[in-house]
């Protein structure tokens, strides 16, 4: 049990929702150059999910929020803050507002968190700690991305990758455990070029001497070899360092759970640390990379399928853009 001047956090609901349009590998060699062949077994990826132009982040994220409280037994009205983990809103401005709005979950705070593929991993760590200060008791934590709205689809290097979706957690506070065990977040500014969603100013002179960039943003662009190798590098050891601060051996995880990028590195990842592929949680089979939107949706899968039981001990990472990268050990349910 937890000291009784200390707050702990439980993990207690997990949702997802996808869009229905399914956009296979044979489907996607009509758009671009490529094959089922090709795009296999160099990512592991057999399809995924794209929202159509009447889908919204707001739309699927809800649904996702709207089973993960549903699975913690929680009505809207009770939740104190919601976090939505995207690089897609809807409105740039801010798309959680909305689904707070959608829930009615009318005294809940509610803010974007921005942290691409890293997303999801960072916003846990974040609603933890408003839990363990006692600021807030019931946080939903939300992870989604509409990729395809930013995905060059002439591009083969990328756009075989990329997916839509949404997953979502409910954390509560727990007086008697702590389900975030450890964790570690990093960042590295030097290398951001290598994945990029960026802005393209284009100059508008307003007056004589004031000239403003307005624009649009570009399609992702992506050096997929340094990303690879950033992966392999980094996400080892930012698990073994947040296993370090839960005072865990990776002999103790029950499943390794990471960024749904590509199989090849789930499988380098999980080599290099020593872990079964048993333990390996993967389904980017069914819907690519969905940035965010991965740990959760692979999450709510296994947790439903009944593989992932309370009480087990889950290595999480997620990985990419900004660069940024980050792990935490957490245990499901309430044990």
């Amino acid at each position: 049990m937890l000291h009784q001047s200390r707050i702990g956090v439980a993990i207690t609901g997990c949702g997802s929702a996808a869009p229905v349009a399914t956009l296979d590998n044979e489907g996607l060699s009509q758009v671009v150059e490529t094959s089922d062949e090709w795009i296999r077994t160099r990512t592991g990826i057999q399809q995924r999910r794209l929202a159509t132009p009447n889908e919204s982040l707001k739309t699927i994220a809800a649904e996702a929020a709207h089973h993960a409280l549903e699975m913690a037994g929680v009505a809207p009205a009770d939740v104190d803050l919601i976090i939505l983990a995207t690089s897609t809103p809807d409105d740039l401005f801010g798309t959680a507002s909305q689904i707070q709005a959608e829930l009615g979950a009318v005294k809940a705070a509610a803010f974007d968190l921005t942290a691409a593929c890293s997303g999801f991993v960072f916003g846990l760590v974040t609603a933890a700690q408003f839990i363990q200060t006692g600021t807030y008791r019931t946080v939903v934590l939300i992870g989604g991305d509409v990729l395809s709205r930013w995905t060059d689809w002439s591009d083969r290097r990328t756009c075989v990758l990329f997916g839509d979706g949404a997953g979502a957690v409910v954390m509560q506070a727990d007086p008697e455990q702590n389900a975030l065990l450890g964790f570690e977040l990093c960042s590295d500014g030097s290398q951001n070029e290598c994945l990029t969603l960026a802005f393209q100013p284009q100059s508008l002179e307003l007056i004589e001497d004031i000239t403003i960039g307005q624009g649009t943003f570009q399609p992702i662009a992506m050096n997929g070899q340094e990303v690879y190798r950033f992966a392999i590098k980094r996400v080892p050891e930012v698990i073994e360092k947040s296993l370090f601060r839960a005072s865990l051996s990776v002999e103790q995880i029950d499943w390794l759970l990471l960024h749904q990028a590509n199989q090849r590195i789930l499988d380098a990842v999980a080599q290099r640390l020593g872990i079964p592929s048993h333990k390996v949680i993967s389904n980017m089979a069914k819907y690519g990379n969905t940035s965010a939107a991965s740990i959760p949706i692979a999450l709510d899968e296994v947790v439903r399928e009944g593989k992932v039981k309370p009480g087990d001990v889950i290595a999480a990472s997620g990985f990419g853009a900004g660069l940024t990268w980050g792990a935490a050990i957490f245990r499901w349910g309430k044990s």
